[in-house]
């Protein structure tokens, strides 16, 4: 992937060769280029066992990550990953012991408390990774009430999503179906009962409502059977929605290319990651474009080569997760499916 252009690179050129007037040509390039200039920063707090480590290398493409420092076990600082304009922070696991917790939590404190260069708070979104079959969430149910929602502010609460991961051993797996890769009905009721507990801990104890979203990250075991992923589109819309719309950009072509990650969830998110991407193209790249326009120039301001090449450096972005639905897709054919999107 590190040697295919971004999707900021492929709009830049499909833009640049276009025949849209000169004024329009320069300041879609300069939204453009404010677009591809910002940066997500994504913060992964969980106990220790819960699967942050897989969920991110489910999530996003790691191959191509670079290792910042403090990723030596024994310093227990929080590991940086850098992916161009998406930065990973991954803490160290919570849960060991009351001392080495203190620690860890000063550490979360004082990362969520940075601010980038314009003042704003450094960490868009904290993902907190729990244990979908463990009882005892009493670390992590701390750390999200007494640290994140205090250092964070009520009012920034939507920067917090909740991961049950594991789902797939939440009852010792006997209620896994393994064929469809899915929980059966007795485990799905198990979970969203969980799901539920967890919600409502938080909102008696801090007044803020957040939904969790429960899904396996997927791995491989001694004996070299793989578990796939469950739900983690679903779990990626979620992160999309908590992403200011301006941003959603950036993940286009930071996610793991494996279709089988993205194959089981328990709805159609595909579609749903599909459109938010969509829509934050045509709101933050394209100015708003608006139902009824014409293709070719005219009021839509975007001729039918850009059309096209929106729908191809999307597919080149996002690769197999959404090659299939889009594939079918013919550039004359591409105005009314945007116009669907921002209805």
């Amino acid at each position: 992937m590190n040697s295919e252009k971004n999707i900021f690179d492929t709009l830049h050129d499909e833009i640049m060769q276009s025949d849209l007037p000169e004024g329009d040509k320069n300041r879609r390039l300069s939204l453009l280029l404010k677009a591809g200039s910002r940066k997500i920063n994504l913060l992964l707090v969980s106990a220790t066992g819960a699967g942050k480590s897989s969920t991110i290398n489910a999530l996003f493409d790691m191959t191509v990550a670079k290792v910042g420092v403090g990723v030596d076990p024994e310093t227990k600082e929080i590991a940086k990953f850098d992916l161009g304009n998406l930065t990973i922070w991954d803490s160290p696991g919570l849960g060991d012991s009351v001392k080495a917790d203190k620690a860890h939590i000063n550490k979360i404190v004082k990362k969520l408390s940075e601010v980038d260069s314009s003042g704003n708070l450094l960490i868009d979104l904290v993902l907190v990774v729990l244990d979908a079959g463990s009882k005892d969430l009493a670390v992590s149910y701390d750390v999200i009430n007494k640290t994140l929602i205090p250092c964070l502010g009520k009012n920034n609460a939507h920067r917090i999503l909740i991961g049950l991961n594991q789902s797939d051993l939440a009852m010792k797996g006997r209620h896994w179906d393994k064929e469809n890769n899915k929980p059966d009905e007795v485990l799905t009721e198990f979970l969203t009962k969980k799901s539920d507990s967890v919600k409502r801990r938080i909102r008696e104890t801090t007044g803020i409502t957040i939904e969790p979203v429960y899904y396996c990250a997927g791995y491989t075991d001694e004996d070299g059977e793989r578990q796939s992923p469950y739900n983690l589109s679903k779990l990626l819309y979620y992160i999309l929605m908590a992403v200011p719309s301006e941003k959603r950009l950036i993940l286009v072509d930071k996610l793991n290319s494996n279709e089988r990650n993205w194959t089981f969830n328990d709805g159609d998110y595909t579609g749903a990651v599909r459109e938010s991407f969509f829509s934050s193209l045509l709101e933050n790249i394209f100015e708003g474009v608006k139902v009824g326009a014409t293709i070719g120039g005219g009021v839509i301001g975007i001729p039918g080569t850009i059309v096209g090449g929106l729908v191809g450096a999307i597919v080149g972005g996002l690769r197999s997760l959404v090659v299939k639905p889009l594939e079918k897709l013919k550039p004359l054919k591409n105005l009314g499916f945007l116009a669907k999107l921002i209805k």
